[in-house]
């Protein structure tokens, strides 16, 4: 440890230096007041609050450009199925046409999908039933 030449104490001690924690509070009250934190602290806080609203205008449009997309895409599918089942109709019905008739393959077809219809159908009703017995707190939960 070096020596000043002129008094002999440390370089570390004189006032030249940086200022020690605690060393002379009278100036640190005057370089900064408890207002003044206050007033950063809050001049902070609306920063933070306009960059959150930015960032969840953001996300909100990225979610309703992807929820959009996948709702075409979903509307797509159910075209192509819609499509593929009535193809599926016709074929059934061309080719039981040998075996049964034209009529009867047609009332054989139709009947085998109103039957699955009214499966369809009551199972959405029982689980529709449950959805509703369970919002509003009756019980008769049937697993």
């Amino acid at each position: 440890m070096s020596r000043n030449e002129d008094d002999g104490t440390p370089p570390s001690l004189e006032g030249g230096g940086a200022a020690l924690p605690g060393a002379d509070p009278a100036s640190r009250d005057s370089e900064r007041s408890l207002i003044e934190d206050v007033e950063a602290l809050i001049e902070d806080g609306k920063t933070y609050l306009e960059a959150e609203i930015a960032y969840q205008k953001t996300r909100a449009a990225y979610v309703g450009d992807k929820a959009r997309s996948a709702f075409i895409l979903g509307a797509v599918a159910a075209v192509f199925g819609c499509l593929a089942l009535m193809g599926l109709t016709v074929g059934l019905i061309i080719a039981l046409t040998p075996l049964l008739t034209a009529w009867g393959a047609s009332a054989l077809v139709v009947g085998l999908l109103l039957v699955g219809t009214v499966i369809a159908g009551r199972a959405a009703s029982e689980r529709w039933n449950r959805l509703m017995s369970a919002i509003e707190g009756t019980g008769g939960h049937k697993p």
